[in-house]
């Protein structure tokens, strides 16, 4: 079916059509959901009306969604008859090309397909029109697999059903450009493996160097003869191909071609980093006559001289431009990224540490060299936060458990350095230094291999100063920070040294930074990533910053997700990918209605009247995390606030006129107190931790979690507004509940190794026990308090009966429906009615994963 300009497909606006072939037309389209711009294939009847055939595709797809390579174009899903697909921009391959760009676009190639065949999966389909290269000059092979997909036949391939050519293409021009590519055993209708893809990247190859057809034809029947019978025209290769490469790749004997295309990356490696041949070579040693002796030694000062000049003529040219190339990197299989952490690049720029897990499961470290594909854990790390490596690229430190830990990354179990409290931010000197921030405390000293940590610095306690995320200059003893004070104007990034108490302000900037050389300074201005330049040696900035990249995500008001290294790769994180909207569901699981429009809503609470519902939510336009309601009656949107800073976890006041919120306006996340439709919003409470409202009580107090200390605690609304401590151990908590009479506190606490919902007494915390029993998280009450609902990580819904009494009886948990989100244990993800009888529950709409973005060789052509 042909498709017009703004047609709807499912929640995809087509923009306009990119091509068509044996298999479909392709569209590209906007996904509303999403906010970003997808490439869709809509299969031809004889591919969607074959019940048969389009089972077995959608069984081959899973597989084909598997692929995560950054030179591969990702297949997301499937929607009615259309595959949805990554759309790239760029221009599709054509030859001829200078020789370097034609080995170091096969190279790429070679990548691709390497990394397909050890996932078991076959092309198929290679050539140019299935290759583009992005603006940032990165190869994307598209179409990956498809051939076998859609075929009736897996073991062969129709010619006609050919991936999609450009609309220039001629239907002839589709068949006999796909048969020219087929390898022999393609071409006779014989099982194929991945030695089909090898010959397919010959032909590839031979045409990006000669910008000619390798095997042509009149007809279909006269090429797959040339495929079968005639050698390509070898004497049109330019001088320097790789001859002998080549002829393996298409040797029509499949058992005599090269059987991995890995080998010819390595083979591609060794052409385009082979030095340059020598002018001459040293005759072995020999007995001269002694006047033959002296005319040797002159005529080897000649040439020494004659060297050196050309050595010194050599060395003063100006090395060739580097040029930035730019790739992403997606999670491990199962995992998301953590959400506080960034992806820290290692001082060599040969590796990257990031922090990933599963949901149901604490994050750990992971380890990804830039050289090869995998991705390895580090045992021991689980927990662990906010990674920096040791200067040399071996060793890396990190925060878990209230201490400060390092890791050997050649597989060493990991060593306590130091206790200490929440860590923000460390960084390590080549003296084997370690300095490190952490919330209420000044930067702080250790060696090492452990020890006592001192202090470096004095916080500025009438000021309520916060010391984070220091970073050593190159001589070892002066080092940046970030100084935030409870007047935000006068926070920033400031400079000091391990030989002083004396510190200087260097730029007014509310974010973590990095130095990179050979001499800028790093930082975030809200999701723009900017570098201005900086003079390590004074320390001081000039001239005027300018942007570097754009929609870096930020975890709280100063963390944005960026590293950088000493050599010139820069890697980063977007914001979270959230498109989500909220519908009501009865207690037997059906869905009854959609509240409002799909955005990128985070957690929610429900009025006490149940009209309205307080949302965090990110506005797509700004990227910024606000506070707004929702009218259920007439689907109505408004803001409450529109700071910057991120402002989350909204809770209803008893009368339902009041909010309370967190934002991170000073640097942490501190609560406000807001009139809905009244006046600006109100400080309540303000200090160097995390705060998280989780209930407001009658009677006029807020019980609110202090994510650093791992405690909850009860602030008061009359008088000194003295918070009072209420539970606080070890273990990571969230999401208290207190009982309708007041008497009772249900929360979600991993003192068992996994999230399980507890029951107390409140306000003692006291006679507690584990109420679910296989995970459990997102506890809340019915109102007359006889039952107890909440979520397991597997999604589903529980209840739990509760009779009232001095000491209350559980009875069993029993499901009541799956859920229609993945469960966070610390989002507010579902609401209930008084009478338990109907629940409002969070969407997730097809949510994929954030990859992180890497550039090489980021300072070159930059626009300052």
């Amino acid at each position: 079916m042909t498709l017009a300009d703004g047609a709807l497909l499912g929640p995809y606006e087509i923009i306009s059509p990119l091509g068509a072939g044996g298999m479909g037309e392709v569209y590209r389209a906007r996904d509303a959901r999403l906010n970003r711009d997808v490439a869709l294939k809509v299969l031809l009847e004889v591919f969607a009306q074959d019940a048969e055939r389009m089972a077995r595709f959608e069984r081959e797809a899973q597989v084909l969604a598997s692929l995560n390579h950054p030179n591969i174009a990702q297949l997301y899903g499937l929607e009615d008859r259309a595959l949805v697909m990554e759309y790239v921009p760029g221009e599709t391959l054509q030859g001829p090309l200078p020789l370097d760009d034609a080995l170091a676009i096969a190279r790429q190639i070679a990548e691709a397909l390497e990394y397909a065949h050890e996932k078991g999966i076959v092309h198929r389909d290679l050539k140019l029109a299935n290759i583009k290269i992005t603006p940032e000059g990165q190869v994307k092979v598209l179409d990956f697999g498809l051939a076998k997909a859609l075929d009736d036949d897996p073991s062969a391939v129709n010619p006609a059903h050919s991936p999609t050519l450009s609309l220039a293409a001629t239907r002839a021009g589709v068949i006999l450009g796909t048969a020219g590519y087929m390898s022999p055993e393609q071409a006779r209708g014989t099982p194929v493996d991945k030695r089909a893809d090898i010959w397919s990247f010959g032909v590839v190859l031979y045409e990006l160097l000669t910008g000619r057809p390798t095997f042509r034809g009149e007809t279909v029947s006269d090429t797959l003869a040339a495929v079968l019978k005639t050698d390509p025209d070898w004497s049109a290769l330019p001088a320097g191909a790789p001859l002998h490469l080549l002829r393996r790749c298409l040797e029509r004997d499949r058992k005599q071609r090269l059987r991995d295309i890995g080998d010819a990356r390595l083979e591609i490696d060794e052409i385009l980093h082979a030095p340059p041949a020598q002018p001459f070579a040293p005759a072995p040693a020999a007995v001269l006559p002694k006047s033959r002796e002296r005319l040797a030694w002159a005529a080897a000062a000649a040439l020494l001289v004659a060297g050196l000049a050309v050595s010194f003529v050599h060395f003063r040219e100006k090395p060739a431009d580097l040029r930035p190339v730019r790739f992403q990197i997606f999670p491990p299989p199962k995992t998301t990224y953590a959400i506080s952490d960034s992806p820290i690049v290692s001082p060599d720029g040969r590796r990257l540490v990031f922090s990933a897990g599963a949901t149901q499961d604490k994050p750990q470290l992971w380890l990804r060299s830039l050289d090869t594909l995998a991705m390895q854990p580090l045992p021991g790390t689980e927990g662990g936060f906010f990674p920096f490596w040791s200067p040399d690229s071996r060793f890396i430190a990190f925060f878990a458990d209230q201490k400060l830990k390092k890791v050997d990354t050649t597989g060493a179990p990991p060593q306590t350095l130091c206790e200490m409290g929440p860590g923000r931010g460390g960084t390590w000197s080549q003296d084997s230094t370690i300095l490190f921030g952490s919330v209420r405390n000044p930067l702080r000293r250790v060696p090492a291999a452990g020890g006592e940590p001192k202090p470096v610095l004095q916080l500025d306690s009438a000021n309520q100063e916060l010391q984070v995320w220091p970073w050593f200059l190159p001589d070892g003893r002066h080092f940046l920070y970030y100084s935030g004070v409870a007047d935000a104007g006068k926070s920033g990034i400031r400079a000091g040294s391990l030989d002083s108490a004396e510190t200087r302000p260097v730029l007014a900037a509310q974010s973590n930074f990095g130095f990179a050389p050979p001499g800028f300074l790093l930082f975030a201005r809200q999701q723009t990533l900017m570098a201005q330049s900086f003079d390590a040696g004074k320390p001081q900035v000039s001239g005027d910053p300018f942007p570097v990249a754009e929609g870096v995500g930020r975890f709280a008001a100063l963390g944005a997700r960026f590293s950088i290294s000493q050599t010139g790769v820069l890697a980063w994180r977007g914001g979270v990918s959230v498109s989500t909207q909220i519908a009501s569901y009865a207690r037997d699981g059906k869905r009854l209605a959609a509240a409002g429009e799909p955005r990128g809503i985070v957690q929610f609470a429900l009025s006490p009247d149940e009209k309205r519902l307080a949302l965090e939510a990110v506005d797509s336009r700004t990227n910024n995390r606000d506070i707004w309601l929702l009218e259920l009656a007439g689907s109505i949107f408004s803001r409450v606030t529109s700071d910057p800073a991120p402002e989350t976890d909204p809770v209803w006041s008893p009368d339902g006129r009041e909010l309370v919120f967190s934002s991170g306006r000073k640097g942490t996340l501190n609560l406000y107190r807001k009139v809905v439709g009244g006046p600006p919003e109100e400080m309540l409470l303000e200090s160097a931790d995390q705060k998280y409202a989780a209930q407001w009580l009658p009677g006029g107090s807020i019980v609110f979690l202090n994510i650093n200390g791992k405690s909850f605690s009860r602030l008061p609304l009359a008088g000194d507004r003295k918070p009072v401590p209420l539970f606080q151990s070890e273990f990571d908590k969230d999401q208290p509940a207190v009982s309708p009479d007041g008497r009772w506190v249900a929360y979600n606490s991993s003192e068992s190794g996994r999230w399980e919902v507890y029951l107390a007494s409140f306000p003692s915390f006291t006679e507690r026990r584990q109420i679910s029993n296989s995970s459990g998280c997102q506890p809340l009450w019915r109102r007359d308090g006889k039952e107890l609902f909440y979520l397991t990580l597997e999604g589903k819904l529980m209840s739990v009966d509760i009779k009232p009494a001095a000491t209350p009886e559980a009875g069993p948990a029993r499901e009541l429906f799956a859920v229609p989100v993945r469960v966070d244990p610390t989002r507010n993800q579902y609401a209930v009615t008084a009478d338990g009888r109907k629940f409002y529950f969070l969407e997730s709409l097809d949510e994929g994963p954030v990859p992180m973005t890497v550039t090489l060789n980021w300072t070159t052509g930059l626009t300052r």
